[in-house]
C-alpha cells in the first residue's frame, strides 16, 4: 500500500461516525438548559429561589416551634391594689328592724349643721343626741333608737363576724369618751386606747379612722396590712415592703391624690404575660412579634403560605387561560369573538375594589382563616386568567396554519386532541416564562392584601400580614426585626422569580445571540 493510500485511510478513520470525538448535537431541551445556565442572573435567581424554598418548607419542618406557638415571660407591674382615705364624713349604722333612709339622713345633716338637737319629718319628731366627739344617736320621740352617726369606724377582726349594731354603738360610745368597758347584747366587752374591742380574752374588732377599699373584687385586706399601711401614712413613707400570710413578699407604692383626698396604693406583682417584641436572642434569633410568637418561625411558615398561594393562583390562571385561549385560537370566528369579548370584560373589572369588598364581607361573616385563604386563591385566580388566554390564543392562531396541523386533520384526529396534544405543547415554553414571572407579581398582590387586612388572617402567617404588624412609627423604628426580615424574604423571592423568568425567556428564544 502506497504512502498516499495510508494517509487517506487515516483521514477516513478520523472522521468516522463511530468516533467518540465527533461533534455532539444537543437536544432542544438540553440547548435551553445550556442557554439558561449561561445566564448568570438566571442562575442567581434559581439559587435565591432554592434558598427561599428550603427556608420556608424544610425550615418549617425542622423548627421545634409551631407557627402559632406563643411564648410568655414574667414581668413586674404596678397594679392598683387599694384606695385609702381618712374618714372625715359622718357614716350611719341603722338599728335592727329600723329604717333610716337617705331623706332622714339629709334631715339629720340639716339639723346637725344648724346645731339643733331635733328635727321633724312627715309629722314625726326625731331627737339627736351627741354621745361624744363625732358620735351622735338618732331616736324617735318615744326613745326608740333608729341609728347612730359616727366618724370612727368599727371593723371586724380577721376571721370574725361583723359586729352588731349594739356592739358598734357601745364600742364607739366608750372609745370617744375614754371608757374601757361597755355592755352590748347582754355581754361584757372592753375597749382599749388603741381601739381594740375584746370579749373576754378574744379580740373581736378594732376602731380606726381610715377606710381601706380594695380595687378588685374578692380581695381581703387583713388588719395587719391596714396597720402597716397606717404606719406608712403616718410617717409619710412612699414605699414599703409587706409579707402576707402566705409568705409572699410584695412592694407597695403610695401616692396621694389631693383633688380626691385619697391615697392610692399600688402593688408590684409578678405577671405572666406574652413575651411581646422580645429582642433577638439565642432562643429567638429574630425576636418575637406583638403576640409573643417567634419571628423566625413565622417567617418560615409565612413563606410557605405565600409561595403556595402564588403557585395555586398561577395554576388556576393557567388552566382557565389555556382552555379558553386554546378554544378561541383554534376555532376562530364567532367563538374567538365571544371569548375575546369575555376577556375584555374581565380586563375592565376593577379587581382591587372587588377584593376589598369581598374581604370586608368575609370579615363581617367571620369566615374561618383557612377557608378564607381558599377563597383568596380562587378570587385571584379567577380574575387573573385573561392575560394567559390572550397569549395562548395568539400562539395558536399562528400554529394552526402549520403543516403538522394539516396532517392531524388528514389523519382524522379529534379536535380536543389536536388542541391539547399538538397545539398547547408548542405554547408551553411561552407559558413557562409567563407563569414564572407572574408568580412574583402574585406573591406581591397577596402580600399587599394581607398587609391591608384582606388576605391571610391570624393565626396563619404570610409575609404580608407579618409586615402589617408595623402599624405605627414607633414599632417601625424600634422593632426593626419584626418587619425588615419579612420584607427581605419578599424581595429575594420576587427577584428570584423575575431573574428566572428573564433567563427562561432568553433561553427559549431561538433568535437570541449566542
Amino acid at each position: 500500500m502506497s504512502e498516499e493510500q495510508k494517509q487517506n485511510n487515516q483521514t477516513e478513520e478520523q472522521y468516522s461516525l463511530n468516533d467518540d470525538r465527533r461533534v455532539k448535537v444537543l437536544s432542544p431541551g438540553a440547548l435551553v438548559v445550556k442557554r439558561f445556565f449561561r445566564n448568570r442572573l438566571a442562575v442567581l435567581g434559581l439559587i435565591m429561589l432554592i434558598v427561599m424554598f428550603a427556608f420556608s418548607f424544610i425550615g418549617g419542618i425542622v423548627t421545634p416551634y409551631g407557627q402559632a406557638e406563643q411564648f410568655y415571660t414574667t414581668t413586674y407591674l404596678d397594679k392598683e391594689y387599694v384606695g385609702v382615705a381618712r374618714n372625715d364624713d359622718l357614716r350611719y349604722a341603722v338599728a335592727d328592724g329600723q329604717e333610716f333612709g337617705t331623706i332622714l339622713q339629709a334631715q339629720f345633716l340639716l339639723a346637725y349643721g344648724k346645731g339643733e338637737d331635733s328635727f321633724d319629718w312627715k309629722g314625726d319628731s326625731y331627737k339627736v343626741t351627741e354621745e361624744g366627739p363625732d358620735l351622735y344617736s338618732i331616736s324617735l320621740e318615744d326613745g326608740t333608737m333608729l341609728a347612730i352617726a359616727y366618724k370612727d369606724i368599727v371593723n371586724a377582726e380577721d376571721g370574725m363576724e361583723e359586729p352588731s349594731f349594739e356592739v358598734k354603738y357601745g364600742a364607739l360610745k366608750a372609745y370617744v369618751n375614754g371608757e374601757d368597758a361597755f355592755e352590748a347584747d347582754g355581754e361584757d366587752y372592753s375597749v382599749d386606747e388603741d381601739g381594740n374591742i375584746s370579749q373576754g380574752d378574744t379580740v373581736v374588732g378594732y376602731i380606726s379612722r381610715f377606710v381601706v377599699a380594695p380595687k378588685e373584687n374578692g380581695v381581703t385586706i387583713t388588719r395587719d396590712f391596714k396597720e402597716r399601711l397606717e404606719e406608712a401614712l403616718a410617717t409619710d413613707t412612699k414605699e414599703f415592703v409587706y409579707t402576707d400570710e402566705d409568705g409572699q413578699e410584695s412592694t407597695y407604692t403610695i401616692s396621694y391624690d389631693a383633688s380626691a383626698e385619697v391615697w392610692s396604693v399600688q402593688q408590684e406583682t409578678a405577671t405572666y404575660v406574652y413575651d411581646t417584641y422580645a429582642r433577638p436572642s439565642l432562643k429567638h434569633p429574630l425576636g418575637t412579634d406583638n403576640n409573643g410568637m417567634d419571628m423566625l418561625v413565622r417567617l418560615m411558615y409565612g413563606g410557605r403560605v405565600s409561595l403556595v398561594i402564588g403557585f395555586i393562583v398561577v395554576a388556576i390562571e393557567t388552566v382557565i387561560g389555556v382552555i379558553l385561549g386554546g378554544i378561541s385560537g383554534y376555532f376562530g370566528k364567532w367563538v374567538d369573538n365571544l371569548i375575546m369579548r369575555i376577556v375584555d370584560i374581565f380586563y375592565c373589572i376593577p379587581s382591587m375594589p372587588i377584593i376589598i369588598i369581598l374581604g370586608a364581607a368575609m370579615d363581617n361573616l367571620r369566615v374561618d382563616p383557612q377557608i378564607r385563604m381558599l377563597y383568596l386563591m380562587l378570587i385571584l385566580g379567577f380574575l387573573g386568567w385573561p392575560g394567559i388566554a390572550r397569549l395562548v390564543r395568539g400562539q395558536i392562531l399562528s400554529l394552526r396554519e402549520q403543516e403538522f396541523m394539516t396532517a392531524t386533520e388528514a389523519c382524522g384526529i379529534r379536535v380536543s386532541r389536536r388542541i391539547f396534544r399538538h397545539l398547547i405543547p408548542n405554547v408551553i415554553p411561552q407559558l413557562i416564562v409567563t407563569c414564572t414571572m407572574g408568580l412574583g407579581s402574585t406573591i406581591i398582590t397577596e402580600a399587599t392584601l394581607s398587609f391591608l387586612g384582606l388576605g391571610v388572617k391570624f393565626p396563619f402567617a404570610s409575609w404580608g400580614n407579618i409586615i402589617s404588624d408595623v402599624n405605627n412609627s414607633y414599632v417601625m423604628t424600634t422593632f426593626w426585626y419584626v418587619w425588615i426580615p419579612a420584607g427581605i424574604c419578599l424581595l429575594i423571592t420576587v427577584l428570584g422569580f423575575n431573574f428566572v423568568g428573564d433567563g427562561l425567556r432568553d433561553a427559549f428564544d431561538p433568535k437570541m445571540k449566542r
